[in-house]
């Protein structure tokens, strides 16, 4: 994996059925943000108390003290949400721990280096969170993990297929290994964890291809 790769920030195929994202300028507005924010925070809130699958939109926007219309104006439904909760509590992680991606083996470190991150800080991805709602999160946690891998892939026809599967096998991977390093409690240093994990998931991604850096 000595391919040089580039990490686009545009948004691309998941495990989950792709949600509408809303415009450029929309996403730039500070109304927009401040309400996605308000939403995201709610659900979060509303997550410390009951199963995402006992939570209502009109609970998540009287949570936010907004309205459904307004809910509904930025996302399709409560699993958009859920989606945009996990990827921005991720994205600030990366943020957080000044990650940059490099080479395709630093990459995959980064990256598996702040699910590890992530899923150690996460109270909803505790042993004791409810079966499924549990279910919910480590699918949103996936596509977050997807996401990542495929912005850093090629997308011509030609390779765009391979690279879905690639990435989504990957995602898993590095998802469920992590999870269970975590559960089992194998090692106090992180970097070593994550070495092993790296070992584990790197031949799978070495079938990809990805962007060159210029």
């Amino acid at each position: 994996m000595n391919n040089k790769l580039h990490l686009s920030s545009e948004f691309v195929n998941t495990p989950r059925l792709v949600t509408p994202q809303p415009s450029e300028s929309r996403r730039s507005d500070p109304r927009c943000l401040r309400t996605r924010s308000l939403l995201r925070a709610a659900l979060s809130e509303l997550l410390e108390a009951k199963s995402f699958e006992r939570i209502s939109i009109a609970e998540i926007a009287d949570t936010a003290s907004l309205n459904r219309v307004t809910f509904y104006d930025h996302y399709v439904d409560k699993v958009a949400l859920l989606d945009d909760l996990v990827a921005a509590r991720f994205d600030e992680l990366l943020r957080q721990r000044g990650v940059t991606f490099g080479s395709c083996e630093n990459f995959l470190t980064a990256l598996i280096l702040a699910v590890y991150d992530y899923l150690g800080a996460a109270p909803w991805l505790a042993s004791g969170t409810r079966v499924k709602t549990q279910s919910h999160l480590e699918t949103a946690m996936v596509t977050v993990v997807n996401t990542k891998l495929l912005a850093g892939m090629q997308h011509e026809s030609d390779t765009l297929t391979n690279n879905a599967l690639i990435a989504s096998a990957a995602s898993w991977a590095i998802y469920g290994a992590t999870k269970q390093w975590l559960s089992n409690g194998s090692s106090r240093n992180p970097q070593i964890d994550v070495e092993k994990i790296a070992s584990l998931v790197s031949p799978i991604l070495d079938k990809a291809t990805w962007q060159h850096r210029d």
